[in-house]
């Protein structure tokens, strides 16, 4: 069995099954600009719907216009962000419409190479947003869609393979129609998002069954290939809590690598190390309480954390110039960003003292 569909063919059937199952109402389709799209595609990367909608609101009301965006602090911008995970996302983000304001005078660009400039997005990305908002023609390529066409095509391999990244782009330039693009590239990522799942795909509600190779030959979950498994590697870590009277430690992170640019505790490999951590930031503790350790995966390695409370029975005498750093209340909202297990000790606090 081979594909004989047209390409206009293919992108008539899924604009018909559009017309009458795709999403409409999610927050960032009511009253579209290109900023509203580029955020919800920047959020929805690695991320479900349903998890997206609430922050996507949030974010909305706090920073509404590219240009409040850009003049928003990253702490503030990142608070926003916390819970999401991949907080790159978020620092990409706040650079980009910096880099908006500078270069483009506060207005999203329109032309697909000044927006693939912007930090933090690709072409796949690019393409929705100019799609979506401006109705160009331009095709993408995110996780729904590669399935979707890995699927009907039967292509094999792992999409992150250059030669099967390059195909399945190949196929995607070819089913973009010239017209309805904005609704084109809604539908493709919604079939694969509701119908071409990635397990039990709904196959009988799809309008591109009856000449999907790989439903012709019982093999969906087969296609796309997966990823070459490599054995994760594992990491340990304690995660020291100083505490005086009801105020927590943090400091923020450097800017790039592991959870850049959150608040956090100070990382130590043994207590005689966090002693002397504490050491240099004029913290004295009188006592070390080691608590239950968890594991938190992230997609390139496993990191078990060993939290400890480092209790403190006075202020601290100095502050180290160059740490951005704070003692805050722990059973008040803390509002700058802070990654999950940071978030997930605090709320030990709260419970347990």
């Amino acid at each position: 069995m081979t594909n004989t569909v047209t390409p206009n063919t293919f992108a008539e059937r899924v604009l018909a099954w559009y017309d009458i199952h795709g999403r409409k109402h999610l927050p960032w389709q009511q009253d579209i600009t290109p900023y509203k799209v580029w955020v919800s595609e920047i959020m929805l990367q690695q991320t479900q719907v349903t998890t997206v909608i609430p922050y996507f609101e949030r974010f909305m009301q706090s920073f509404p216009s590219v240009v409040e965006l850009a003049n928003a602090a990253q702490d503030d911008v990142l608070h926003h962000w916390t819970g999401l995970g991949y907080y790159a996302r978020a620092r990409n983000l706040h650079k980009a419409a910096k880099q908006i304001v500078e270069d483009h005078g506060g207005t999203f660009p329109d032309n697909i190479d000044d927006v693939i400039a912007l930090p933090g997005i690709g072409r796949s990305t690019a393409g929705a947003v100019l799609s979506i908002s401006r109705n160009q023609r331009h095709p993408i390529l995110d996780g729904n869609v590669k399935r979707v066409l890995a699927r009907y095509y039967a292509i094999g391999g792992w999409p992150g393979q250059k030669a099967v990244e390059n195909a399945l782009w190949e196929v995607a330039e070819k089913n973009t129609p010239e017209k309805r693009s904005a609704n084109y590239t809604q539908v493709m990522m919604d079939l694969g998002a509701m119908v071409c799942t990635r397990s039990k795909p709904k196959c009988d509600e799809c309008p591109l069954q009856h000449d999907c190779l790989a439903y012709a030959q019982g093999a969906q979950t087969e296609f796309p290939g997966k990823k070459p498994k490599k054995a994760i590697p594992e990491r340990s870590t304690l995660l020291i809590v100083p505490l005086f009277q009801q105020q927590v430690y943090l400091e923020q992170r450097p800017s790039s690598g592991l959870w850049g640019g959150l608040y956090g505790f100070i990382e130590a490999q043994d207590i005689e190390s966090a002693e002397a951590e504490l050491a240099k930031r004029g913290i004295e503790a009188s006592s070390f309480e080691t608590q239950t350790a968890f594991r938190h995966t992230f997609s390139h390695f496993h990191l078990d954390i060993t939290p400890v409370f480092a209790v403190v029975n006075s202020v601290p005498r100095k502050q180290v110039a160059e740490q951005k750093a704070q003692w805050f209340m722990f059973n008040e909202p803390i509002e700058v960003g802070l990654a999950a297990p940071t978030k997930k000790i605090i709320q030990q606090l709260v419970h347990v003292l």
